[in-house]
């Protein structure tokens, strides 16, 4: 559950609990909105943790460089390349 998820049960669940005064017999609409609102809370506090954790995951891709020096009209000729590893998109 995101944090519009978690938004839209707290918002719902106080609109059943406060606003809303309908007899259903066997149903408590105030209950109802407080439960709502609870799940809303518990979905946002663990929306928040888990965000907090992967923000804090970095991972850091190394890059070799490697020096290339190809001969050219009997000059040495210095350049450098960036090795990456195959099959990753950095």
């Amino acid at each position: 559950m995101g944090i519009g998820g978690s938004i839209f049960l707290i918002a719902l669940g106080a609109i059943l609990a406060f606003a809303v005064d309908a007899d259903l017999g066997w149903l408590s609409l105030s209950t109802v909105g407080w439960v709502l609102m609870l799940a809303g809370l518990v979905g946002l506090i663990m929306t928040a943790w888990f965000w907090q954790s992967r923000r804090r995951t970095v991972v850091a891709a190394p890059v070799r460089e490697e020096r290339v020096v190809p001969v050219q009209d009997d000059r040495v000729v210095e350049e450098y390349r960036e090795v990456r590893r195959p099959g990753r998109t950095y």
